[in-house]
């Protein structure tokens, strides 16, 4: 199979969705793979990284698009990439298409067979190719938030983890997924005290038993989450439902009864967020102000940390791209259960049922295109 690797044109995106191990490996499985040079530079890989085991490298994106049967990349291709997305052609990335109508049309049109790492999903319910990007994210929201507490940046002037003498911040952080106890691990490792609201009681059961002191389970409604925002310095939005558009946790009126200063940072995002008042940012201009609450929105966060993010990337996505390289895509989805939960989209059709529901589209059955 040829496989192509364009460099990501998202503000900011510095990560690379391949690196020279992974080309190496699936050239060494007989695949060709062209890097779209400059692809790697981010992420710390020079072109002759890639050259030096195999790979070719493409003066430009339009030569990656046109001569390859599978895409990879990082990030949703964007709309100057729309015109390169042909029918029958694999697009293997991060879609997240139920937060954007507008892409996934354009996905639609261009007939485009689309599996989404975000959607891969194990009989446990794991969301493998989630969980790393999930794990520096949740990290990321803690680092962030402590750094736009500070009075530099218009935030309350509280350092996270206090002083003798002094109380520590309180860090709110929705959803107790991987996202939310990786924040967890951060924020109370730096002393916070720390509330993790979810609606799993399970789940709960669990923090309780992992988490530091310092970490108190609660309860994920209404009334628990508007007491628990009311006092906090900082608020990580952890929250998702697979595949779908992200719940709407805090309301914009809900706001003024926060602490002037505080900070929300919001990594549901990707999913349109659990916060209304949000709205995607990028890592140039990453924050904003509503009623004296700072926002953090950034919609590509783990690519502020390239060379951490691509190398735990690929660790995850390799294996699944090799299936699809090897086999084809549609021998590959009849024989992993886990990665026919990725397709979401074929040949026009939607086959993700979060994707149909989030624009009142008609949802197909995924089988019916492998059989």
């Amino acid at each position: 199979m040829k496989i192509g690797v364009p460099k990501e044109i998202k503000t900011n995106e510095n990560r690379v969705a391949l690196v020279p191990a992974g080309a190496e490996a699936l050239i060494a499985a007989g695949h060709q793979v062209s890097i779209e040079t400059g692809a790697g530079l981010g992420s710390g890989f020079a072109d002759d990284a890639y050259t030096s085991v195999g790979a070719t490298i493409a003066p430009d994106a339009a030569a990656v698009w046109k001569d390859t049967e599978m895409i990879m990349k990082v990030k949703e291709p964007i709309e100057r990439e729309w015109p390169h997305m042909r029918k029958g052609q694999v697009i293997f990335t991060y879609f997240h298409f139920a937060a954007d109508e507008k892409l996934t049309r354009a996905h639609m049109k261009s007939g485009a067979t689309c599996i989404a790492y975000e959607t891969v999903e194990l009989p446990s319910r794991e969301l493998p190719l989630l969980t790393p990007m999930s794990e520096v994210a949740g990290r990321m929201a803690v680092q962030e938030g402590a750094k736009y507490l500070e009075k530099l940046y218009g935030g309350r002037g509280v350092l996270l983890g206090g002083v003798p003498g002094v109380a520590p911040a309180k860090v709110v952080i929705l959803g107790g997924g991987i996202v939310g106890i990786n924040a967890a691990k951060m924020a109370a490792g730096m002393g916070a005290r720390v509330v993790i609201l979810d609606i799993s009681l399970e789940r709960l059961r669990y923090l309780s038993d992992v988490m530091p002191a310092n970490v108190s389970m609660i309860h994920s409604n209404r009334h628990n989450i508007l007491d628990a925002i009311t006092t906090a310095d900082l608020v990580v939005g952890g929250v998702l439902i697979t595949g779908a558009k992200a719940p709407r946790l805090i309301r914009k009126e809900d706001l003024k009864l926060m602490q002037p200063g505080s900070v929300i940072v919001d990594v549901a995002i990707d999913q349109g967020g659990c916060v209304e008042t949000i709205h995607a940012t990028t890592h140039e201009n990453p924050t904003y102000v509503v009623d004296g609450v700072i926002h953090y929105g950034v919609a590509n966060m783990p690519g502020g940390v390239p060379r951490t993010s691509t190398l735990a990337l690929t660790n995850a996505t390799l294996p699944y791209a090799a299936k699809l390289a090897n086999k084809g895509w549609k021998q590959a989805l009849r024989d992993n259960g886990a990665l026919r939960k990725g397709l979401n989209m074929v040949d026009g059709k939607v086959t993700y049922p979060g994707v149909a529901e989030a624009f009142g589209l008609e949802v197909h059955d995924p089988a019916s295109f492998i059989s």
